[in-house]
Formats: C-alpha cells, sequence, structure tokens
C-alpha cells in the first residue's frame, strides 16, 4: 500500500518544546561546535575530531515568576559547560552515548521535562557535511 507525504509526517510526533497550556518554555542550544574524543575506529582513539550538538530543552515555567533572575530560569549556559564537562572525562566511543549522557545531564534538572539532542560528526564521511544521531527523552513520572 502506498503512502502520501501527509499520512508518513503524521506518524513522526515530537514533543512540543514550547506550550502556553502546558506552562512550558522552550530552551535551546543550537549548532555548538566543539571538538570530541569519540569513534570507535583505530584512526578516531588518539585525535579529537569536530562535532556539533545541538540540545532543545522542554522546561516547566512553575508558578513563580522568573523575575529577570538567572537563578530561576534553566540556563543554556550551564547546558554548555554540561556538555564541556562530560567531553573532558575522556574518550566517547559512540556518538549514541555522548548523546545519552548530554540528555541525562539534563535531565536531572527537575524542570526539564524533555530534551532532545543532536550529536553530529563533522569529518567522519567524505563528502558528508555531518553523520551522527538525534534522541528524544523524557522525565518519566515519578
Amino acid at each position: 500500500m502506498a503512502h502520501d507525504d501527509a499520512t508518513i509526517k503524521s506518524n513522526i510526533l515530537h514533543m512540543p518544546y514550547a506550550d502556553a497550556t502546558r506552562s512550558v518554555r522552550h530552551v535551546f542550544v543550537r549548532d555548538y561546535e566543539t571538538v570530541a574524543q569519540i569513534g570507535v575506529w583505530d584512526h578516531e582513539k588518539d585525535t579529537r575530531q569536530r562535532i556539533r550538538i545541538s540540545v532543545d530543552l522542554s522546561v516547566l515555567e512553575g508558578g513563580e515568576h522568573h523575575e529577570d533572575q538567572l537563578s530561576k530560569v534553566v540556563c543554556y549556559n550551564d547546558v554548555v559547560i554540561g556538555i564541556q564537562k562530560i567531553l573532558s572525562e575522556g574518550h566517547i566511543n559512540l556518538v549514541e552515548t555522548l548523546a545519552e549522557r548530554i540528555a541525562q545531564m539534563t535531565l536531572e534538572d527537575i524542570r526539564v521535562i524533555g530534551t532532545r539532542v543532536k550529536v553530529e560528526k563533522l569529518e567522519a564521511v567524505e563528502g558528508a557535511a555531518s553523520v551522527g544521531v538525534e534522541i528524544e527523552r523524557h522525565r518519566h513520572a515519578q
């Protein structure tokens, strides 16, 4: 049975990252480029390679207003610092592992109810702008 584009697209569901009816805001880090010790191949073990990371967070706004205070919001700079800390811990074999660690780090903040992490290797495949993985994780009800 043939599917038209509308049918295929309707099967792809993504969390709405900003949603006024649920008091949810979208906090993001888009296209953060850095270097990492990452890869499973021998030629990747003792080198650093360029990667690009994007993180999208669905954040509960809560009852109180942020009152223009950094301490009352999820800070995108803290996300970048967390990524840098993960990368400083040493070699990671898989982009999937890096994405999972970043997702787990973002979900440690109880205000974050969902996270989407995209990790791209920028030099891994000749002729490709990038290769990688994108994951989405949600906070499980306690």
